[in-house]
């Protein structure tokens, strides 16, 4: 995954600096069917029981991975294919922090359900 432009302007700005930061307390991770880049955009998914869902991470060496599962509800019409995810600091509006591109693509279709397995979702820094 890849931090946005504005998230990196954070992190630099608090390592740094003098300046103070303001770090998220909750994380959320939406889904994509057109991917998002540095400065945000793409299309995120919207209707048919779609919403954020909320997820908490780990840190071990310079990997933040997720510490549970995270699970959609049944989709109740097709949400279409999913090719990226993104963390946001609020299940609505808020700021996009990271992105990247999903594996494989996945089409959800009404009934399907998305996952991402504890674990299976890294953020790293190198």
């Amino acid at each position: 995954m890849s931090f946005t432009n504005a998230f990196e302007t954070t992190i630099l700005n608090w390592g740094f600096t003098a300046d103070s930061a303001t770090r998220p307390t909750s994380w959320y991770v939406a889904l994509y069917t057109v991917a998002p880049n540095d400065t945000g955009g793409g299309t995120e998914l919207s209707g048919n029981a779609y919403v954020r869902e909320a997820s908490t991470f780990s840190v071990t060496g310079d990997t933040a991975s997720n510490t549970g599962a995270i699970e959609w509800a049944a989709a109740t019409g097709s949400w279409g294919t999913v090719v990226a995810i993104g963390v946001f600091d609020a299940v609505s509006a808020g700021n996009l922090l990271a992105y990247g591109n999903l594996t494989s693509s996945k089409t959800i279709q009404t009934g399907d359900i998305f996952r991402i397995p504890a674990g299976d979702l890294d953020i790293t820094l190198d």
